[in-house]
């Protein structure tokens, strides 16, 4: 036996082509989910579906996105930095959600069309260009996310929704699934010879607050204790299941939501505050329109591990479960932003209900990303840390274990580029692809190994940060930089930085020699529309 399981790990770290199928690849996006929310990180959220994952598969403790949806969903999806392909600003280079990736920058449906790969997408898009341009073979495109109840806005195979005359049944979350398991029953049906990747990228939990009754139902009153319990609460377990090695940070009483919305203040009534003031501190009508609020992001949670479980019974009924990688992360930290948009918001309707504008705000999004600092659009590890699950029956023997290597999202392509046996193109388009920063995860899914890289890097307006090793470089935007040892401060609270000025000067040397080879890179000059190579495409 343990002949067989050395033989197993070295085919793993050398990538499964030796395997007689390459794997179906499933990747579940969550939008805005704090790294505790999960049973098995730490919550108290009924998510038994995402835990079974954990509990047969692998618990990454440091993985990375962006810290905002679009730049994430652009390097997942490319291998790259967001700032390397124009989708995210570098200083003084425009760039961001209207940004266009450059023609060297392929998505990775279409580097999986040379081994067989069908490609689906159900969900959240936020990429530039339409998605079936992408690679994809099928897509539904979810963009109506102001209103979780109805259809409207959305795109099926890039065009218009005509949504149904009676939309009472609809909700997005379950809409989402649907269309997953519509897309692998067909390719279960018509294309049973080969392998598939499925991008299916939930809207849930982001904002507004939108849920189905009876799973508010489920956590009205699970909160009313108030965020500094849930925090201590979540950080034992935390502890306890080994998945932080820290303190707790403590709440930052001064840091409210990223973007100030006065009038959003006035609209949400007097029971809103725009601080994680102490709950002692605040009024029953608070406490309660807080504790609500976390309920309805908690309902969230919980329907979208039970629509994923449909997810699961569908795999496992067209038999692909065995050989089908999952992976389960979320786009960037909880969020604290508080604001009323889209349809506004109606005061007198049921919290969680079609009509109401609700955000889950500074005080429950510190809980939700306990341990850490911080929350979405920031760089500090409460913006970009979430959990990521890997589950693989024929390639992942380890059940129940953690992988602690530092890791990112820019680590997807790769990995699978690896695991379907493909060496990325040399040019793509007529054009150079540039070297990639991200390394393939396969080496961890054998044992608990760290995947050496040079460095970690994160920008996005004007919060920055660089990690090399365990060392981490942060600063928000117009603060002075922070150094902190995350091998036993990932809750980032003992700021080294006056202490150690010669390892701040060397972080911040890795830092800008990364942001300057970014600028040279999308600064290059493009090959204009009647250049050779242009005309060489047509």
């Amino acid at each position: 036996m343990k002949t067989i399981l050395v033989l197993f790990g070295c085919l793993a770290l050398a990538g499964t082509s030796s395997f007689s199928a390459p794997p179906n690849i499933l990747f579940i996006l969550a939008d805005d989910m704090g790294y505790s929310d999960l049973g098995c990180y730490g919550g108290e959220i009924q998510t038994p579906n995402l835990d079974a994952l954990a509990r047969e598969g692998l618990r990454f403790t440091q993985f990375y996105n962006t810290t905002r949806c679009w730049p994430t969903r652009g390097a997942l999806l490319t291998g790259f930095y967001a700032q390397q392909i124009r989708r995210d600003a570098l200083p003084n280079v425009p760039g961001g959600g209207q940004g266009k990736r450059p023609a060297w920058s392929p998505l990775l449906p279409d580097l999986l069309k040379s081994a067989g790969y069908r490609s689906y997408h159900s969900g959240k898009w936020h990429i530039d260009g339409d998605v079936l341009a992408g690679g994809f073979d099928r897509s539904l495109n979810t963009r109506n996310d102001g209103n979780f109840f109805t259809a409207k806005g959305n795109l099926l195979d890039d065009k218009p929704i005509t949504p149904a005359a009676d939309e009472s049944n609809y909700y997005v979350t379950t809409a989402t699934a649907d269309h997953a398991i519509e897309c692998l029953k067909d390719h279960a049906v018509n294309h049973a010879d080969k392998p598939f990747f499925h991008y299916l990228a939930f809207l849930a939990p982001h904002f507004p607050l939108h849920a189905l009754p009876q799973d508010i139902a489920r956590y009205r009153d699970k909160y009313l204790d108030g965020w500094e319990v849930m925090r201590e609460a979540r950080f034992r377990r935390q502890r306890e299941m080994g998945i932080v090695n820290t303190t707790l940070s403590a709440l930052e009483r001064d840091v409210g939501p990223p973007y100030a919305f006065p009038d959003a203040m006035l609209k949400l009534g007097p029971g809103e505050v725009n601080r994680p003031l102490p709950w002692s501190e605040m009024t029953e009508e608070q406490r309660r329109f807080q504790a609500t609020k976390m309920a309805i992001h908690a309902a969230m949670i919980d329907r979208m591990d039970q629509e994923i479980g449909r997810v699961i019974a569908q795999l496992k009924a067209m038999g692909a479960f065995e050989n089908t990688l999952i992976l389960f992360a979320s786009d960037n930290g909880a969020s604290a932003e508080i604001m009323v948009r889209h349809g506004g918001h109606d005061p007198q309707a049921a919290p969680g209900s079609g009509a109401t504008y609700l955000c889950l705000g500074p005080g429950f999004s510190s809980a939700c990303n306990t341990p850490f600092r911080r929350h979405k659009t920031w760089t500090h590890e409460g913006g970009i840390s979430t959990p990521l699950i890997a589950h693989w029956p024929r390639g992942i023997t380890a059940k129940n274990e953690l992988r602690h290597t530092p890791a990112h999202v820019i680590d997807f392509v790769p990995t699978v580029l690896e695991l379907a046996g493909i060496q990325k193109p040399a040019e793509w388009k007529g054009e150079p692809i540039p070297p990639a920063p991200g390394r393939s995860l396969v080496p961890a899914f054998a044992r608990d190994v760290v995947i050496p890289r040079d460095s970690l890097w994160w920008l996005h307006e004007g919060h920055r940060a660089v990690r090399v090793g365990d060392w981490k470089l942060v600063a928000a935007k117009n603060d002075p930089w922070e150094l902190y040892d995350l091998k036993t401060d990932r809750a980032e609270q003992r700021n080294l930085a006056a202490q150690m000025p010669e390892k701040v000067k060397e972080l911040e040397r890795v830092w800008q020699q990364q942001t300057d080879s970014f600028t040279a890179l999308v600064q290059q000059p493009r090959p204009g529309p009647s250049s050779p190579r242009r005309e060489a495409e047509k």
